[in-house]
């Protein structure tokens, strides 16, 4: 489970005394244990799901994206190579991303699996690929294919 690994990785940061993967690891915890306590509020008492997980951590990473283009325009170069360093820890618990290949492959045989025909079809489809490859696609430019299909 995910969950259990990034613990794991904490304490084999504490013990390695890797600060910088540490702190990262922290934020990650904390953010996961907000989610938790939101997910209580909603009657999940088991807390996130590792999909709730990976979804947490692509967003994590995309917020760290638009952290560094900021930095970079302020001309605040060694913020955004902080950036990227926590970018880089975060993705090692993120799986493959799919190429383009691979990623139009995928949108093609949900639209064909759910029978979408045009762009009223875009939510179950955008839906179906979301439960698939949560963690492996970026939903933003996704869902930009996924219209340029349907229309």
């Amino acid at each position: 489970m995910l969950r259990e690994r990034l613990r794991e990785e904490l304490k084999l940061a504490m013990k390695a005394k890797d600060q910088h993967k540490l702190s990262t690891l922290r934020l990650i915890l904390a953010a996961l244990k907000d989610r938790d306590i939101a997910a209580r509020g909603n009657g999940q008492t088991e807390g996130v799901s590792d999909d709730g997980i990976l979804q947490l951590l692509t967003k994590m990473v995309k917020q760290r994206c638009e952290s560094i283009r900021l930095y970079e325009q302020g001309g605040r170069i060694d913020l955004a190579g902080r950036e990227a360093e926590e970018i880089a820890i975060i993705e090692t618990f993120l799986p493959s991303q799919l190429d383009d290949d691979e990623t139009a492959a995928a949108i093609a045989e949900v639209i064909a699996e759910v029978g979408a025909k045009g762009l009223k079809d875009m939510g179950p489809t955008m839906a179906a690929l979301k439960e698939r490859y949560t963690g492996r696609m970026d939903f933003a430019r996704v869902g930009l294919l996924v219209k340029q299909r349907l229309v």
